[in-house]
C-alpha cells in the first residue's frame, strides 16, 4: 500500500518553481483520483502506476508536457507553488456550479487546466514559456460559463 504521507515530504522539500528544469514522477495511488493520469504536487508528478512514473521520468510525452506547463504557471505566479495552488483552488471552486452542465466542468474550465490541455501536445510550448506560462490569465478574465464555452469550442489563439 502507498504511504499517504509521502507526498507531504515534497511540500517540505519543495524548491521554488524557477529553480526547477524538470519534475520527478512517483507513484502514489492514495493521492491520485480515479480518472486522472497524473498531478503536479509541489514540483513532483504523482502517477497511479510505477510504470507510468518510470515512463515520465525517462521520456517526454503529452502528460509530462501538461504537468510541466503547471510548473511554468507556478513560475508566473511570483515563483510560488503556494500561490499557484491557492489560485487553482479559487478557480476550481468558482467553477463548481458548471458541474451541473458538464461532468468535471470545474476541473476542465480551470484557467490553468485550459492552458495545459490546449498545449499538452506541443513540446515546443515549454520553450516558448521558459520564464512562466501566462495564457491562463486570458482564461481567468472570463466568467466560468465563458470558460466552459471556451473548453467546448476553443477560440483563443
Amino acid at each position: 500500500m502507498d504511504n499517504p504521507l509521502k507526498p507531504l515530504v515534497f511540500i517540505w522539500r519543495a524548491r521554488k518553481p524557477s529553480k526547477m528544469n524538470d519534475m520527478p514522477a512517483l507513484c502514489n495511488t492514495f493521492w491520485l483520483r480515479k480518472g486522472f493520469a497524473a498531478l503536479t504536487f509541489f514540483g513532483t508528478i504523482i502517477t497511479a502506476t510505477k510504470e507510468e512514473a518510470e515512463r515520465l521520468n525517462t521520456s517526454v510525452n503529452s502528460i509530462k508536457v501538461h504537468e510541466m506547463i503547471h510548473l511554468r504557471q507556478a513560475q508566473s505566479l511570483h515563483d510560488s507553488w503556494l500561490l499557484f495552488y491557492v489560485r487553482y483552488l479559487w478557480y476550481y471552486l468558482r467553477g463548481l456550479p458548471q458541474n451541473r452542465r458538464m461532468r468535471r466542468a470545474a476541473y476542465m474550465t480551470n484557467p490553468f487546466e485550459l492552458e495545459a490541455y490546449r498545449h499538452m501536445h506541443d513540446s515546443h510550448y515549454l520553450e516558448q514559456c521558459r520564464n512562466g506560462a501566462n495564457e491562463w490569465r486570458l482564461y481567468a478574465k472570463m466568467k466560468p460559463r465563458q470558460r466552459l464555452a471556451e473548453y467546448q469550442n476553443p477560440t483563443i489563439k
